[in-house]
């Protein structure tokens, strides 16, 4: 009975989402000193592997749930690329852009000439850009979501640039 429940513990433990918190045991290969015929049990840590996207992803994630756009307040929605960047005004009530702007656009892509990817410059241009196209259809207050992205470098600069030409936060 008792080897029973044990193992019910453990493929409840296995099944639970902090599965990776828990160390991992495995039989050592290597025999010990003793004078057990049974191998040994040995404690391996495994460490949680994931990638940056899937780190920044899950804090999008986290943001999302205190975040949301409503027809008073829209949210006003980063994504950051290699070689563009991307800003829309959504209302999520609706599940409607309301503005958007990015360095895709001609305006914004013909002014700068960049190799590598978009700097802070182009990102104050589409801060601008975005705070001007939402002032002219009435939106003046926005909620502000960085996407997962650190508030730093070229989403700072967004979101001064949109502040700087009428935009509340």
């Amino acid at each position: 009975m008792s080897t029973c429940s044990f193992s019910l513990l453990q493929c409840a433990l296995a099944s639970s989402q902090q599965s990776w918190l828990r160390p991992k045991l495995t039989e050592a290969t290597i025999p010990i000193s003793r004078p057990s015929s049974h191998p040994s049990l040995s404690l391996v840590v495994e460490a949680k592997a994931t990638t940056r996207r899937e780190d920044r992803t899950a804090r999008h994630t986290r943001i999302r749930k205190k975040v949301e756009g409503t027809p008073e307040r829209p949210r006003l929605a980063v994504f950051r690329s290699n070689k563009h960047l991307y800003v829309q005004v959504i209302d999520d009530t609706k599940m409607h852009t309301l503005a958007s702007a990015s360095t895709v656009q001609k305006s914004i892509s013909e002014e700068f000439s960049y190799t590598c990817g978009p700097t802070i410059e182009a990102a104050k241009k589409v801060g601008e850009i975005i705070a001007k196209s939402c002032l002219e259809k009435g939106i003046t207050k926005v909620a502000f979501d960085r996407g997962g992205y650190p508030y730093h470098g070229r989403v700072e600069a967004i979101a001064a640039a949109a502040r700087e030409h009428g935009l509340q936060f």
